[in-house]
């Protein structure tokens, strides 16, 4: 039988499509990811784009790829251009967006941000159950890697990471979780709770004259300073942008949360969502408050 170009190209754009008729489509690999793992997903994306604007300039605009891992796959959502060991699994109603999947490659107890997939900034995450969290605070806590995501796409993030000179040799990047920081140090543990507590009472002081509070401020850092070796005092001062500023993030995510109104109904027939409701869960005590 001879068949036209013309039908030949139809047939090809019915195939890849998947709708041909008559022609059954390969059913995917991998089945969904489970349905509590994507209603938090999309609560997590909800969350996101209700409050980031109002938190952090320019955040907004952030794309959040999530690679979420279970014991045998792992669901690649929100990335523009999956790799090649990823499959499409179609459509996913309640996250509204396409999701991909390929075989497990990291630890299903895994919650980090790198260039996990095609050298872009992604969430690789375990299930709630699997980190360690509640449905609420798994929600929250992807608000912080969500902003390590911000963070790692500014222009000059890796440049000036560089230029702190901290890597020992290290080309892997693992140098900037690994690094010798004197914790144990009992001095030094001293100094920081120093510095964290004048930096308290500064913020609900009534001194009339926030001068004396400031000195005071200065002094605790100009102690826990003269603590640090100078490679010391540069990862500190990096970890406070990357950790401190994300941690305080988490903490504004979760009042904002608490403010944003109800969450996905399916969110809240969950054991675990009290962050999200009328009363904030005794892990977040000041997240109801503005």
């Amino acid at each position: 039988m001879r068949i036209s170009v013309r039908t030949l190209n139809t047939l090809a754009v019915l195939l890849l499509l998947g709708s041909a008729p008559g022609v059954a489509q390969a059913p995917s690999p991998f089945p969904p990811a489970p349905l509590a793992d994507r209603v938090r997903l999309a609560e997590a994306i909800r969350v996101a784009n209700g409050l980031r604007a109002g938190l952090w300039p320019g955040w907004s605009a952030n794309p959040m790829p999530i690679l979420l891992v279970t014991d045998s796959a792992e669901y690649l959502i929100g990335h523009a251009s999956p790799s090649a060991d990823f499959a499409s699994i179609g459509q996913d109603a309640l996250l509204g967006t396409e999701v991909w999947a390929r075989a497990r490659i990291f630890p299903p107890t895994f919650l980090a941000t790198f260039p996990a997939v095609g050298g872009v900034p992604t969430v690789v995450v375990g299930s709630a159950e699997r980190t360690g969290k509640s449905s609420a605070g798994w929600v929250i806590t992807l608000m912080h890697e969500h902003f390590h995501q911000w963070q790692y796409s500014e222009p000059d993030y890796y440049s000036g990471l560089a230029a702190l000179n901290l890597s020992r040799g290290d080309t892997t990047g693992m140098w900037a979780l690994e690094f010798p920081f004197p914790y144990d140090s009992v001095p030094v543990q001293r100094a920081v709770q120093g510095l964290a507590t004048a930096l308290a009472g500064a913020l609900v002081s009534a001194n009339p004259n926030p001068d004396a509070d400031l000195r005071t401020v200065r002094a605790a850092r100009d102690s826990l300073l003269a603590l640090l070796a100078p490679d010391d005092r540069r990862y500190l001062e990096f970890q406070l942008w990357q950790e401190g500023v994300a941690r305080w993030v988490e903490y504004a995510s979760a009042r904002a949360a608490a403010r944003l109104g109800l969450s996905l109904p399916a969110f809240q027939a969950l054991p675990d969502t009290s962050l999200t409701r009328s009363s904030c869960p005794e892990a977040w005590p000041h997240c109801g408050r503005s």
